[in-house]
């Protein structure tokens, strides 16, 4: 299990309730080593209490002996996936404010995960000031009247970024992505070589 701080049932109880004063727990959920570590770096520096877990079981371990004020999620992980997490740090402890990570903006998974009790989501690539901006938005009040005007992805960025989530879901290999693409993977190389569609 990766922990970033010393969890607080270890700490003596006065460093417990200093740090309980002055910085707000976080967690850090992400079974990408690399990005849950930066994240962690970064909220660090911020002033927040981090706590950082691999996959669905490190998370609730966590949360279960001091459940966190924040939390952040990676949708796709090994196992249990990030929105099964999000309902159970709700269940946990349902003040937590919980922004869900996607690999690729899927709007269908962003209406789940609010549905599921999520603060706000937020697209990879994203750095702290991306998420802690995604937790701001979610408190402030919602506008009554404006017109939004959502302009659907086309076809081709659809297919840009099904293929990128199977390569991504196949850690990158291409022979197998093309196989669960069901295309030659010439034809899956050429696919990668093409820009995002706007």
């Amino acid at each position: 299990m990766t922990i970033s701080t010393a969890s607080p049932r270890l700490q003596p109880r006065s460093a417990l309730a200093s740090s309980r004063d002055s910085a707000p727990t976080l967690l850090v959920a992400d079974d990408n080593q690399t990005l849950r570590q930066q994240l962690a770096r970064s909220f660090e520096r911020r002033g927040y209490h981090v706590r950082t877990a691999a996959n669905f079981d490190e998370a609730t371990s966590l949360a279960k002996i001091d459940s966190p004020e924040m939390a952040i999620v990676d949708l796709r992980m090994p196992g249990r996936s990030g929105l099964e997490l999000l309902q159970e740090l709700k269940r946990i402890d349902p003040a937590t404010r919980v922004v869900i990570l996607t690999g690729f903006g899927s709007i269908a998974t962003a209406v789940d995960a609010m549905r599921l009790g999520a603060t706000n989501f937020v697209a990879k690539p994203a750095d702290a000031d991306d998420i802690l901006a995604a937790f701001a938005r979610a408190q402030q009040p919602v506008l009554e009247g404006t017109a939004t005007d959502y302009r659907a992805p086309s076809l081709d960025r659809t297919k840009w970024e099904h293929i990128h989530r199977v390569l991504s879901d196949c850690g990158g290999n291409i022979s197998e992505a093309a196989r669960r693409l069901g295309i030659h993977r010439r034809s899956l190389q050429r696919q990668l070589q093409k820009k995002a569609p706007e």
